[in-house]
């Protein structure tokens, strides 16, 4: 019998002979009877642990537990994400599936401990955000036409951050390197937090990052941006491009950020939770947080959500196979 059952529930369920549809109804009306830990696999501070702050008090108002968020930082996700694959499948640890997470770092690593198809449990996509390119405002380029020509003009002389290798910033700097054939100096991080706090620092040029984390700063003048990955210009930056607008649309896909849960979860469970979670991304106080760094709420089915992790996955293996991007 499942831990998280009440010992009167499971007394119930033996004495009533419940079959295995009924032991679930049983399982997600006993669900959750403690709070709920929810993994964000990179560094306090960045666009991941911003969504997950964002939601995770709302969800645990409509779920009737607190939801007590765990950075486990390391390895451009990996290490949070293998935790999260590794834990018990019985609803009290879920965690925030990044396209880092759940496409690049597969898509780039054979010895990535994880699969992101089999080992997880799709709940639901929680939002979409605009990736951004910024420099420092120290670096002499006010455009992104100007900061390719520098570039070129000192080859190897420019670094840019990452979240960690393997990370979508990752993926997206050697890209961009491919595609405008110039060189800078790729510098991992754990997790896009720490890099954005070198970038402001001016320790490294540039970063590829998603819009959350960045917003404040280019507001305040701490960071420029140059370019934008969105459908459209961000409100907030009509000044600033998308990467389409520069030519550049296979750098034009914004992130995403959702939930999931170990494989084996009971389904009833997992939908338990994404009742909860898209109720939780109309909560007045989340949905203003994250329209204010940027993030477009969503809220799909789990099919979809399981969906949409795999059409990124084919993706980043099909980028990473064309760049001959490798971990190895």
């Amino acid at each position: 019998m499942k831990a998280f059952i009440h010992a009167g529930t499971a007394a119930c369920i033996i004495a009533l002979g419940l079959t295995q549809p009924g032991l679930a109804q049983a399982q997600a009306q006993a669900y959750p009877n403690k709070p709920i830990r929810l993994i964000v696999p990179f560094a306090a501070g960045g666009t991941t642990d911003i969504v997950a702050r964002a939601v995770s008090d709302a969800l645990g108002r409509e779920l009737g537990q607190p939801v007590v968020v765990e950075n486990r930082g390391g390895g451009g996700g990996v290490i949070g994400a293998d935790a999260l694959a590794k834990s018990a499948p019985d609803g009290y640890t879920l965690g925030i599936a990044t396209v880092s997470t759940m496409a690049t770092n597969p898509a780039t690593n054979a010895r990535n401990p994880y699969d992101p198809i089999k080992d997880f449990a799709p709940v639901t996509n929680l939002v979409n955000v605009p990736n951004v390119l910024t420099v420092n405002p120290k670096v002499p380029a006010k455009t992104l036409k100007d900061f390719v020509a520098l570039l070129k003009a000192n080859p190897g002389k420019y670094s840019y951050a990452s979240a960690g290798k393997g990370s979508i910033s990752h993926l997206d700097g050697e890209l961009f390197k491919d595609i405008t054939k110039t060189d800078m100096v790729h510098i991992p991080y754990r997790g896009s937090g720490p890099a954005l706090n070198d970038t402001l620092a001016g320790q490294v040029n540039a970063q590829f990052d998603n819009l959350p984390s960045s917003m404040p700063h280019i507001q305040a003048g701490k960071l420029r941006a140059l370019a934008v990955a969105a459908p459209k210009r961000v409100e907030g930056l009509p000044d600033v491009p998308t990467f389409a607008e520069a030519g550049m649309k296979d750098m034009n896909n914004m992130a995403w950020y959702g939930l999931v849960a170990p494989a084996g979860t009971p389904a009833a469970i997992i939908t338990r939770v994404h009742d909860a979670a898209v109720k939780a991304l109309q909560d007045p106080n989340a949905r203003r947080r994250l329209a204010d760094s940027g993030a477009y709420t969503d809220g799909n089915t789990s099919a979809q959500f399981a969906a949409q992790i795999k059409r990124e996955l084919d993706l980043r293996k099909k980028i990473a196979h064309d760049q001959n991007i490798t971990l190895e």
